[in-house]
């Protein structure tokens, strides 16, 4: 096991990591500010405790199944408090970072100075992506057959069209899942000679070593997941979909506790949860950290029908207040705090 870089401090030095904050809640600012928000607009709404704390409960939940799916994958060779550390920072170098980009390559070298091989850090990053567009691809192809069109055609304010890009993600979220499944279980010496060949081309050939890696992590992830049992795939699988699935009710709960007079019916719960899904493939292209901005602006073009008159900017606040903000002010403390863990080693 290497021990740290010297330079990490400078790596992740307070200056390096304010600047995107910096960024990111600059666009959120200016999102609101375009939005005309107005905190007052609450002021005269009835707002149900119960679902507020629901919400919170959602947020909890989403973080414990994260540790455990953490736990799951590295076969606990990391305990509950390393574990949380290694969420806490992955969800934060992906809230600096643009979505598009995203913790991925961060989360490799947290998993990496936890005393984890290379490969298996690898194996553990590229997995959870697969788990997750898994969920992603069935979650939508059942509400598709449970909806309909009704997944796609709701009233929004979006200067595009939206079934022409929700598809077009869908698309390439499926085609990236099948990728990285074939690469990892099926032939990852081929689609890395693939890989290669395709970026042979004049006009690619500065990407091929990039290629290369890619393939390289390929095949040392299909070496350290071979022979894993269905036990574990089951277990990994369960808790990808649980923490995606808290995540997304946190809306439906706030979107409840603004409009408490709705009640619960599935249905319309499920039209909501349904948005979320659509809105996701426009979060996962943006070039502000964290979405910022974007998030706030697609929130109102989706949801703006689901909340009392013009308080859907507020409510936007609200959102990002539970589920985005924190995980900035929470990897502030924990990164000094884990950068001191490995200087001390």
């Amino acid at each position: 096991m290497q021990s740290p870089s010297p330079n990490i401090k400078s790596v992740f030095s307070l200056k390096r990591v304010l600047i995107p904050i910096t960024i990111g809640l600059a666009f959120s600012a200016y999102s609101l500010y375009a939005s005309k928000f107005d905190l007052t607009v609450l002021k005269g709404i009835g707002i149900s405790v119960q679902y507020i704390l629901m919400a919170l409960l959602c947020m909890g939940i989403r973080d414990l199944m994260y540790i455990v799916r953490i736990r799951i994958l590295t076969e606990k060779q990391l305990s509950w408090k390393d574990s949380w550390h290694i969420v806490m920072l992955w969800e934060f170098a992906s809230s600096v970072t643009p979505s598009m980009v995203g913790g991925s390559a961060f989360a490799i070298y947290f998993l990496y100075q936890e005393r984890l091989s290379l490969g298996k850090s690898t194996a553990i990053v590229l997995t959870t992506a697969m788990l997750d567009e898994l969920f992603y691809i069935l979650t939508v192809g059942l509400l598709l057959l449970i909806l309909g069109t009704q997944l796609i055609h709701f009233e929004n304010d979006l200067p595009f069209d939206l079934m022409f890009f929700f598809f077009l993600g869908y698309g390439v979220i499926i085609a990236m899942t099948t990728f990285i499944t074939l690469g990892i279980f099926v032939a990852p010496r081929g689609i890395k000679k693939i890989l290669v060949k395709l970026f042979s081309f004049s006009f690619l050939k500065k990407w091929q070593k990039n290629m290369e890696k890619i393939g390289d992590e390929l095949i040392i992830t299909s070496i350290e997941l071979k022979g894993k049992s269905f036990s574990f795939w089951v277990k990994a699988f369960v808790s990808t979909a649980l923490t995606w699935t808290a995540r997304f009710m946190v809306l439906n709960f706030l979107i409840l506790a603004l409009n408490p007079e709705l009640g619960f019916h599935l249905l319309q719960q499920l039209l909501i949860f349904a948005k979320q899904l659509v809105m996701w493939v426009i979060l996962l292209i943006s070039p502000t950290p964290g979405a910022s901005g974007i998030a706030e602006l697609s929130f109102a073009a989706f949801f703006k029908n689901d909340f009392p008159a013009h308080s859907h900017a507020a409510v936007a606040v609200l959102w990002r207040a539970i589920s985005y903000y924190p995980y900035l002010a929470i990897g502030l403390i924990v990164l000094p705090v884990w950068l001191r863990k490995l200087q001390k080693r």
